[in-house]
């Protein structure tokens, strides 16, 4: 982990990324949409749908148990999600697109309000 971005902010980018509930998440990652998106590399699974699973784990690991490899993934979700929202498609309905079920993978839903 880069030694700029303490824990704490870490923490904070993360939740501010991630606006499902573990709940939600795993509800989204049994769905076909979820798992129809995402680039595949050599497995059934798309490295989105993959780090879906693990941040519906760390949304539940209490902020103590958090390790420097944790904190290393939830910095990859919250560069992943700024990185995909400044994407935004003008022309596509963003509710049934391939750009909202990809960011859902990764725990942010950009149409959710609140």
């Amino acid at each position: 982990m880069a030694a700029s971005h303490d824990p704490d902010t870490v923490r904070h980018q993360f939740a501010d990324a991630v606006n499902m509930t573990a709940g939600e998440l795993e509800k989204w990652l049994a769905t076909d949409e979820s798992q129809a998106v995402g680039q595949k590399s050599g497995s059934e699974e798309s490295t989105g749908h993959e780090s879906g699973r693990r941040i519906v784990a760390l949304l539940r690991t209490r902020k103590d148990d958090l390790t420097d490899d944790d904190l290393a993934h939830m910095q990859k979700v919250h560069g992943y999600v700024q990185r995909h929202l400044a994407q935004r498609p003008d022309k596509e309905d963003a509710e049934t697109s391939r750009w909202r079920y990809s960011l859902m993978n990764w725990g942010h839903d950009p149409l959710k309000k609140g």
